[in-house]
């Protein structure tokens, strides 16, 4: 296996002039798309294992949220057009005689994966869903079945992955905001913050400046100035979250198309833009980390929905990120560590092409060459029990 521990020698990014980091939150349309493809995984690699004891070929990552329509109005409106779900991709569905029912998985696993994670939907009244999946691909198929008899899971893909760790300033203020916003706990207290939050980080200098789209639930708003008012709050919540990262400047804005004038603002009637027009699509939103960030190494992989066995655009992603954190976390010499991973379609999954972990650090980087060699051992190897975490969503990659 070719690892090599080299120099991370660009500027910090938490050090240039400017810096920009996005997330998309639980109820934009890329992320229902994103969390309905992974859920549908989730509960295909659930059957399989029942079932036969491993889990089978699938890669169901091919969702698309076409948008419905809605009137909403203070104290309530309505949805007039139901938003369309169509969930599409490969699966097998049936193996040795037994047929597994893929279609009544793919409904019910995005029923209610609305209904657990969108407060104010209802999924059998608001939205449309689909299917449209198929079997697989006989070559990637073979490739799959292969690695049950040689017993070495084999890279269905020739791909690669991508990570970093620590995240800085910038990306805790982003991503601690929505996951506030759209917690459980908060939800029960303010049931008028709708799940469809983005978040928009943007550091000039010293100061960060943080626009929220935040989608409010019109029958939980009075009139204009109670949505003012709850638009205030958010404000105020998402400063408090940020303070914690930070002692930079920090402003924050909420809804800034809003015409308060004209009472025309961002309400809904289902907590989500999906209700009217903006549509979605898996592979559109947040990156494995859960971020979106330009300034970092990023892939374009739509990693939910892929199969967690030997989908390397999925592993390797999800894998770099570990690499990288377990670097930070047993290597206190190293400020900062990007890990960067390639495959090969049909080698073996936990043995890449390449393996490079750039890392920032005063020492020399060969001097923990024999250190990292160990931890992307250990990660390559713990490769085998990241399809349990994704069931359990003890890891979430969107």
């Amino acid at each position: 296996m070719n690892i090599r521990v080299t120099p991370l020698d660009t500027q910090p990014v938490n050090g240039a002039e400017i810096e920009i980091v996005e997330r998309k939150g639980l109820g934009h349309p890329d992320t229902i798309c994103d969390a309905l493809a992974e859920k549908l995984s989730a509960e295909l690699c659930k059957f399989y294992y029942e079932k036969f004891g491993f889990v089978l070929h699938h890669n169901v990552d091919k969702n698309l949220l076409v948008g419905g329509s809605a009137i909403p109005k203070f104290m309530g409106g309505e949805v007039t057009e139901p938003i369309e779900i169509f969930l599409s991709g490969r699966a097998i569905k049936e193996y040795k005689g037994v047929k597994i029912p893929v279609e009544e998985l793919a409904v019910e696993s995005a029923k209610k994966w609305l209904k657990e994670n969108i407060h104010a939907i209802d999924p059998e009244k608001d939205v449309r869903i689909y299917t449209y999946i198929r079997p697989g691909s006989v070559d990637l198929v073979d490739i799959y079945m292969r690695q049950l008899k040689e017993g070495v899971p084999l890279s269905n893909d020739t791909s690669f992955g991508v990570g970093y760790a620590p995240f800085d300033e910038v990306e805790n203020v982003v991503y601690h905001i929505e996951k506030k916003l759209n917690s459980k706990e908060l939800k029960e207290i303010h049931p008028e913050i709708g799940e469809d939050i983005k978040v928009m980080g943007v550091r000039i200098g010293e100061t960060i400046k943080i626009t929220i789209a935040c989608a409010f639930v019109d029958r939980y708003v009075k009139d204009i100035n109670d949505y003012v008012e709850k638009r205030e709050n958010v404000r105020k919540i998402a400063y408090d979250v940020a303070t914690k990262f930070t002692n930079r400047e920090v402003q924050i804005y909420v809804n800034t198309g809003d015409d308060v004038e004209n009472q025309n603002v961002y309400i809904t009637v289902t907590g989500t833009s999906a209700e009217a027009g903006d549509d979605g699509e898996v592979g559109r939103g947040n990156r494995v980390n859960g971020l979106i960030t330009p300034y970092r190494p990023m892939s374009l992989e739509a990693a939910a929905g892929k199969n967690p066995i030997t989908h390397v655009g999925k592993l390797y992603n999800i894998t770099a990120n570990e690499i990288a954190k377990a670097v930070i976390e047993n290597i206190p010499e190293i400020e900062e560590a990007y890990c960067y991973m390639v495959s090969q379609i049909g080698k073996p999954v936990n043995e890449p092409l390449a393996v490079d972990v750039k890392v920032r650090t005063s020492e020399k980087p060969e001097s923990f060459q024999s250190r990292i060699d160990t931890i992307v051992k250990d990660c390559l190897s713990e490769m085998k029990n990241t399809w349990k975490k994704l069931v359990e969503e003890e890891i979430t990659v969107y």
